[in-house]
């Protein structure tokens, strides 16, 4: 897998860092609520276990599946709910637990819904931001890192269903999702 990768942009020690910074943020605004957050699947499934791991005040989790990825390279556009939500998120606290920015399309979409749900507030903390490829109006209020236009794998982001178990954050070779 190693091989497959151009550049390493974020070591394990970066990503490390970084989150321990945006959970002190949320132990900060959190510590006395009791938010609901949701796991946007399953790309950040990797992130918010190593963010929950450093929440040290009560909380309660949930998850979403969506996908706007028609040939896993490319956005669609067009947003899927494939699984839904469990709890009742009326006038509970959400923090939306993404894995990546891209078009902002599937964050507009899970943003709208979560609210018209009732919830009393939503706040989207996102491992990284991609800006370059924003088509919607879509900004994270916790972000670990600004990536570049590039396919990103690693810490849970996959092509093809691979990648995810890579412990850094990288660049995939071009040759590899261009054949």
């Amino acid at each position: 897998m190693n091989n497959d990768i151009e550049q390493v942009l974020y070591t394990q020690e970066q990503i490390n860092q970084r989150l321990t910074a945006i959970a002190d943020q949320l132990t900060a605004k959190y510590q006395d609520e009791c938010p609901l957050i949701v796991s946007v699947m399953t790309g950040a499934v990797v992130f918010t276990v190593d963010m929950l791991k450093r929440l040290p005040f009560k909380l309660n989790l949930d998850y979403v599946d969506v996908s706007s990825y028609a040939d896993g390279t490319q956005s669609a556009g067009q947003v899927k709910l494939v699984q839904d939500l469990s709890s009742n998120i009326k006038g509970r606290p959400v923090i939306i637990m993404e894995d990546i920015i891209d078009t902002g399309h599937t964050l507009k979409y899970l943003a709208d819904l979560l609210k018209g749900r009732g919830a009393k507030s939503i706040e989207i903390c996102a491992l990284l931001d991609k800006p370059d490829r924003r088509e919607v109006a879509v900004e994270a209020d916790y972000v670990g890192f600004e990536v570049p236009d590039e396919f990103i794998v690693g810490y849970g982001l996959d092509y093809s269903g691979l990648y995810r178990n890579l412990p850094y954050i990288g660049i995939l070779k071009r040759s590899v999702y261009e054949n």
